[in-house]
């Protein structure tokens, strides 16, 4: 046995035990004849003692060990005479008899403390160091905890976990997918799935009624903050439900974890709300609702007084943040410098402060009386001391998504956005289809397989664009958890899904004929849900990014850094794929 203790379990009751402890050097500190180092291993820090007086030889070796040496130690356990209160272990030290050297190493690339000089790069390329730091550890202790209340839960609710394969066909709407070439069929390729979509539904078919995977998910799309290209999905689905089924359930598994994971009573049920609700009053159909800062339509209040800007908007609107009058002419100008940025898209911001008296000051006082401004002070019901940031454009909705990263933004900096404050929030009724301008065509807004709400499938022949579908999005702090659909079982309306999404019967039979003529055979009512994995164990963490919980993340340009992959292929394997590289210049 190379231990018999871990570090981080040995307290002042286990004072003159014989122990065994074996780790990593965090760190070693002479001290005229004494030698103390720290001892690191998964479980925490013990402080090991080594004395000139007692053992002049182990004394010397200790004074050689660098930082990251794996050793083993055995010693006696005795109370320290300097304690400290910030480890577990604070209390004792152990009186070292006998050192032996596992393993040396190298001075390693930045420093292993929660407080590293590493930076992202040079952390992702030496990952495996990097995770030796207990604020990254943590993070994957709490994925791991997570993981086994998601199973228990779903186990106790009659859920079967069941495995999908990884290689699948390609889908044509949706994300891009990775693709595999097949060396047993020339010039043909599988996909890495972006959901297991379609073979959920399947088991729904094939009498599975209840299933969850915890499952690996590809999608090659550019990547941020919460996307990464491969992720996990806790991927659910459920046969005779409707959508209160649905979100019962689930919302149920969400106030499991909060109260498992963070020690958070959630009581009340999750606000609902419809997206056309969430897209006119925050500009997202993820709003963060921690903080206020509603959207006030401005249209009647301010357009047709000579102020061009406004004159000939399609829309105008604005929030109104509270007791941020104080803010500077020159805060005010790096506002608008924001929104102005070429991901926003502003072309500028107006600004009214209320005053002391309740008077409105603003930056188009010329075209406005001040009792044109009250009326605008009112339509926000703002107080001495407010301030009030307006948006126009010719696009309402462009303009909205640009006043919610304002929005965002001040909340950010009024501090209203707190990492140990949850709001969550069902959005519901999503449009069943939008627009897209690449391909000149309606597209599902969230897959092919989504059902329309009933009362809206006439619309379906009529004005397709205003049908509305059965999805429900979870939203919490502003992230999308999670998402899902009542889905369509019956073979005729998938096909009339297609044909408005712009499928041939051809294709649509190439592509997805297995699923619909599985409907042919007793396909159930089943709807389903996927909460993203990694976006919950970020929110539990307090993290700005999903990669801080994954073992071994990609960077933002989709590479392993650490692997250096992706990589080029010999040629060799290019021959026995039949493949041919013929790289395009970029234009």
């Amino acid at each position: 046995m190379f231990r018999s203790h871990t570090c981080g379990e040995l307290r002042l009751a286990d004072a003159g035990k014989n122990v065994t402890l074996a780790g990593w050097v965090q760190r070693a500190r002479k001290m005229g004849g004494m030698t103390f180092v720290d001892l690191r291993d998964r479980y925490g820090i013990t402080q090991l003692v080594f004395n000139t007086e007692v053992n002049a030889e182990l004394c010397e070796r200790a004074n050689h060990l660098g930082r990251e040496f794996v050793i083993q130690v055995k010693g006696t356990v005795s109370e320290r005479s300097s304690k400290n209160a910030n480890i577990p272990t604070g209390e004792i030290e152990i009186i070292v008899s006998e050192l032996n050297i596992l393993n040396s190493a190298q001075t390693p690339p930045f420093t292993i403390e929660d407080n590293t000089d590493g930076g992202d790069d040079l952390r992702m390329k030496y990952r495996y160091l990097d995770l030796r730091r207990s604020a990254v550890r943590k993070n994957l202790e709490l994925r791991h905890r997570m993981t086994m209340e998601v199973r228990r839960y779903l186990d106790s609710k009659g859920f079967l976990e069941v495995e999908t394969p990884m290689l699948i066909g390609s889908t044509p709407e949706g994300a891009r997918d990775f693709v595999v070439p097949s060396r047993m069929n020339p010039g043909q390729f599988y996909a890495l799935p972006q959901s297991p979509q379609t073979l959920k539904q399947l088991l729904m078919v094939s009498g599975f009624d209840r299933y969850f995977q915890i499952v690996k998910c590809f999608r090659d799309e550019d990547l941020r903050a919460d996307r990464q290209p491969e992720f996990t999905q806790i991927d659910c689905e459920m046969s005779f439900v409707e959508q209160e089924d649905i979100i019962n359930t689930f919302e149920g598994m969400a106030k499991h974890l909060f109260k498992e994971l963070r020690g958070v009573e959630l009581t009340e049920p999750f606000l609902r709300m419809p997206w056309a609700d969430a897209m006119k009053y925050y500009g997202s159909d993820k709003p963060d609702l921690r903080f206020g800062m509603k959207f006030v339509e401005l249209m009647d209040v301010l357009k047709g007084y000579g102020f061009s800007v406004f004159d000939n908007a399609a829309y105008i609107g604005g929030i109104c943040a509270e007791g941020a009058a104080h803010y500077t002419r020159k805060q005010l100008d790096q506002l608008t410098e924001f929104v102005k940025r070429p991901q926003i898209g502003a072309k500028g911001m107006v600004y009214a402060r209320i005053e002391a008296d309740g008077t409105v000051k603003s930056s188009v006082d010329k075209f406005y009386s001040q009792e044109v401004l009250q009326k605008m002070k009112e339509a926000f019901g703002a107080k001495p001391g407010d301030l009030i940031l307006i948006l126009s454009g010719d696009d309402a909705m462009k303009t909205r998504k640009q006043l919610c990263e304002l929005r965002l933004e001040m909340g950010n900096q009024l501090g209203l956005r707190d990492k140990n404050k949850f709001a969550c929030l069902w959005v519901v009724d999503f449009p069943m289809f939008e627009w897209s301008e690449e391909e000149g065509r309606l597209m599902a807004m969230h897959h092919p397989f989504t059902h329309p709400k009933d009362e809206d499938i006439p619309l379906l022949d009529t004005d397709p664009a205003a049908v509305r579908a059965d999805a429900y999005d979870m939203v919490i702090n502003g992230v999308e958890v999670g998402g899902g659909s009542i889905r369509i079982h019956d073979s005729a309306l998938q096909a009339k899904m297609f044909e408005i999404l712009g499928f041939t019967p051809e294709k649509a039979q190439e592509q997805f004929g297995f699923l619909m003529n599985a409907f042919k055979f007793g396909a159930p009512p089943h709807g389903g849900l996927a909460y993203g994995l990694d976006r919950w164990v970020s929110l539990f963490a307090g993290l700005d990014s999903i990669r801080d919980c994954i073992a071994f993340p990609k960077n933002n340009s989709g590479r392993d850094v650490m692997l250096d992959a992706p990589g080029f292929l010999d040629q060799k394997q290019l021959d026995e794929l039949n493949l041919k590289i013929d790289i395009k210049e970029n234009n």
